[in-house]
């Protein structure tokens, strides 16, 4: 599809649900600016495969749990495309540690990456969002949204509060032209190696989900596609699951 004169930020946008979010954007006509915290050389294949569908990619690689880091993701994008139309903001923590062994710094560390990054991003993006009178930001939860889990307090924490800010914002901003929404997505395969704890909890997890199969990250980008697209206009403040029925 030739470009169709709109751009996206997406961070967390090197591998699994962040690169598919990228790769579906880029063939609805978006612009697409890629965000990694570590592996450039994965942003940068996603940006090469996203290049073949016909629009402009940038990487910019960046913490997004650090508050002048997020300004800068969002001023290098802006600066590139004249906008951020669409904000996904996709990158997040999952370590998996008891509650009393956690200390201080390692939990803000998730609330920061996890929560607070959707905050600071929102702040930087929405004024060009709200300038052009049209916006879109996909938020991401995930089930810790829903249920606490042990072992992964600061992640259930930080996730409800991005359902939070959801919600506020897609009432502030609508009346707008901008919708917020978020996705909380199941047991989704992944295409890296996981630690002990996080395969445990995603082999927990599947045994809950009826259709009895982990999703993929081309399912959960579909949905963003529709939330971003001109027939998901009418939807605003809303969590979608894409669960495969577990938490229905």
């Amino acid at each position: 599809m030739a470009a169709n004169g709109k751009s996206a930020l997406v961070t967390g946008a090197g591998r699994n649900i962040g690169r598919a979010c990228v790769l579906g954007l880029a063939a609805d006509g978006f612009n697409v600016a890629i965000n990694g915290s570590s592996d450039k050389a994965a942003c940068e294949s996603v940006a090469a495969e996203a290049r073949k569908l016909g629009v402009k990619a940038l990487v910019i690689m960046g913490d997004v749990g650090k508050p002048g880091e997020c300004k800068r993701i969002a001023a290098e994008a802006i600066a590139a495309f004249g906008a951020v139309d669409v904000l996904v903001n996709n990158a997040a923590l999952r370590p998996g540690k008891p509650f009393l062994e956690m200390t201080d710094a390692e939990w803000q560390r998730v609330i920061d990456v996890d929560m607070n990054a959707a905050v600071w991003l929102s702040r930087a993006c929405l004024p060009g969002m709200l300038e052009k009178g049209w916006g879109r930001i996909v938020n991401f939860t995930g089930m810790n949204a829903i249920h606490g889990y042990a072992g992964r307090a600061p992640v259930s924490v930080a996730k409800h509060g991005v359902w939070g800010l959801t919600k506020s914002l897609a009432k502030e901003f609508g009346p707008r032209g901008v919708t917020v929404n978020a996705i909380s997505p199941g047991p989704i395969a992944s295409d890296v190696e996981e630690d002990d704890a996080s395969s445990h909890h995603r082999q927990q997890t599947v045994a809950k989900v009826p259709l009895g199969r982990m999703g993929t990250p081309v399912e959960v980008a579909a949905t963003a596609r529709l939330l971003i697209s001109d027939n998901g206009a009418y939807i605003n403040g809303q969590m979608i699951q894409v669960n495969g029925g577990a938490e229905t």
